[in-house]
């Protein structure tokens, strides 16, 4: 293999395009630790820099008819940041298009090193990223596309791309994958580790292939002919005994997701208490509910969808896969599960669980592998809907392939959660339940309690409140039923948060930082695990990766805000909208909340962590596509209306 890296357009001005995803800070960080890793194994580096001349003006029509001046040589923003500056003796491209190799300089470029492989950062990923990538395919050479280093600003868009470059031979691999294969590492298997201790592998997971998808998928729709004939009984019955097995298995199944993802034990007995009480609303709901109803003109029934895709995350591996199966099998569909690849060992757990019910076989069938698989099995001919919980990228890929198909979609794509604390509120009792929420299980669940908004009067005083009520948690080994904070998935994770700080730290718009835990922060088994210190962080910055970024990791931002509006301007000033809080006894306050927060979710006086599962679950915004879950949206979602015409009783 002979490499290059192409970084494309990492110019100032693209990075400040509005709504790029992901953030410009992650992806020049991530650029950069890949542009340092081919510098020091001397892979060549070739600069791709849209490059426009006031006095020569090629600029692309859109640009001229919106009168549009970017990248213009000699200003600040046509050239990268600092640490993606080239050296002297890289080469650098300049194009006033989308094609990197008009002119003919980057194929001299390629030809002069022999190049037969090229790896390809940057951005938009729907233009000028994938016109490169389909040029350097065309011209024979291999092509490696790092998906955690390109980013657009049409993310739906760049999720059509992503799949149409595959389809054609290209390759997404991660930054760090990328490294170990220059340095002649072999592809490698997808190796989950122990939070507790970074170095141990628990366990590697297969990645189904498209054979063994289609064969599973026929498996189970064929099953969905005779399990929507059983009777509602027969299915609330089954439901009632697992319900009893979570109950029973709950030491062993908490103790897995302490060991397997770092989950506190305490939260993982609580996680199956909500999962087991999940079922029991759901099989109520479902004896109350009305599959046939008759009316003057005909009669209106609720048929299931058929076959349904769930794709669950890692961190809610019970609750969040049976708050889903559940109301699938009730209302009469099949399913085939893929579950995130840390939770793989976990949801096997759980399907056994569910054939010892008495769920048949072939009713809910498990694949195992990454988010390739998931894709797949979305665009499976004999899938008919789909439910999704995970990131926004993954939401706007598998968005992109329902969109295609026709297919229903449920979507919960995290959340970017903020409380509102009003100087009339319980300071102290809002702090303590703020930072539970904010760091408990190391901020891993979508309804943490990620950002407080604070009348600038009382900041000093309730930074004060936050750090001592947050010193007061445990943090530790989540094999301890005292821990409150463990480790967060991956190495990886903690390394974004600290990346994240320092970089806030070094621009100013992290205005404070409040490090918790900083003596224990230096005992060796800090370093042997995914642990990251829980951080409080002040910033004024709306537009900032701090506030606007979900980030999965413990770290609660304090914003401050002149008055009321000013505070509800804050909350609702970020794409997400799953959960949002107030703390306030005003009437006043309240109503206005209620009527101008933005979000699915709103609660009085607790902080945004944690949700009833009798009530609909579903973000706003970018935090949710779809019918909600849980509650009243199971029916909405996991059943279709039909009116028949003329048709005598059925029953």
């Amino acid at each position: 293999m002979k490499p290059a890296l192409l970084l494309v357009d990492l110019q100032t001005d693209y990075l400040a395009a509005a709504g790029l995803q992901p953030d410009a800070e992650g992806l020049t960080a991530r650029a950069a630790t890949l542009l340092g890793a081919c510098r020091a194994s001397r892979i060549p580096v070739i600069h791709i820099w849209t490059t426009i001349r006031r006095d020569d003006d090629r600029r692309l029509p859109h640009w001229k008819k919106t009168n549009r001046w970017q990248c213009v040589i000699g200003t600040a923003g046509h050239r990268p940041p600092a640490p993606l500056q080239p050296l002297g003796h890289e080469t650098v491209i300049h194009k006033s298009g989308f094609n990197g190799f008009a002119g003919g300089g980057l194929d001299a470029a390629l030809q002069k090193i022999k190049c037969d492989t090229v790896v390809i950062a940057g951005l938009h990923l729907h233009t000028c990223v994938r016109t490169v990538a389909a040029e350097s395919l065309e011209r024979g050479l291999a092509v490696f596309l790092i998906e955690d280093a390109v980013a657009s600003d049409d993310p739906l868009l760049a999720a059509g791309t992503r799949r149409w470059l595959a389809a054609r031979g290209v390759e997404f691999v991660s930054s760090d994958e990328i490294r170990a294969r220059l340095g002649g590492a072999a592809p490698s298997k997808l190796a989950h580790r122990s939070p507790r201790a970074t170095k141990k592998i628990l366990f590697t997971v297969p990645v189904t292939d498209g054979d063994k998808i289609a064969k599973t998928t026929r498996s189970v729709q064929v099953a969905g002919k005779t399990w929507r004939r059983t009777s509602l009984k027969s299915r609330c019955d089954i439901l009632e005994k697992t319900a009893r097995r979570l109950e029973a298995t709950a030491p062993a199944l908490a103790k897995q997701m302490a060991v397997e993802i770092g989950k506190p034990i305490s939260h993982g007995f609580e996680e199956i208490r909500r999962a087991a009480a999940n079922l029991r609303d759901v099989i109520r709901r479902a004896a109350a509910f009305e599959f046939e109803k008759r009316g003057s003109a005909g009669l209106v029934r609720h048929e299931p969808l058929g076959v349904v895709a769930l794709i669950s995350p890692w961190n809610n591996p019970v609750a969040i896969p049976v708050g889903k199966i559940a109301p699938a099998l009730i209302y009469g569909n099949t399913v085939v599960w893929k579950p995130a690849p840390a939770a793989t060992k976990i949801s096997e757990s759980i399907l056994k669980l569910l054939r010892q019910a008495g769920v048949p076989v072939d009713a809910v069938q498990l694949l195992t592998g990454d988010h390739t698989t998931a894709q797949k099995l979305a665009a499976d001919k004999n899938v008919q809907a789909v439910t999704l919980t995970s990131s926004a990228p993954a939401g706007f890929a598998i968005q992109e392939i329902c969109a295609r198909r026709f297919l229903p979609l449920q979507a919960e794509l995290s959340g970017n959660n903020a409380a509102i604390v009003w100087d009339d509120a319980d300071l102290k009792r809002a702090a303590a339940e703020i930072v539970r929420g904010a760091f408990g299980f190391a901020g891993q669940r979508c309804t943490a309690n990620r950002r407080v908004i604070v009348p600038a009067k009382i900041f000093e005083k309730f930074w004060h409140e936050l750090k001592s009520a947050a010193e007061k948690l445990g943090w530790g080994d989540p094999l301890k039923s005292t821990t409150d904070i463990g480790p967060v998935i991956h190495a990886g994770k903690r390394a974004e948060q600290l990346s994240l700080l320092a970089a806030a730290q070094r621009t100013g718009a992290a205005r404070r930082v409040g490090w918790l835990f900083t003596a224990r922060a230096r005992q060796a088994w800090v370093k042997a695990g995914a642990y990251v210190p829980p951080a409080m962080v002040a910033c004024d910055e709306p537009e900032h990766a701090l506030i606007q970024e979900e980030t999965m990791s413990p770290l609660l931002v304090v914003q401050r805000a002149k008055d009321f509006s000013h505070a509800l301007a804050l909350l609702n000033g970020v794409r997400h909208g799953l959960v949002a809080a107030l703390y306030s006894p005003s009437a006043g306050r309240q109503k206005r909340f209620l009527a101008e927060a933005q979000a699915g979710l709103l609660k009085l006086n607790s902080s945004t962590a944690g949700a009833d599962v009798s009530l609909p679950f579903g973000g706003w915004k970018m935090s949710g596509l779809g019918p909600p879950e849980h509650g009243a949206g199971d029916a909405l979602f996991y059943t279709r209306m039909q009116a028949v015409y003329g048709a005598a009783d059925l029953k």
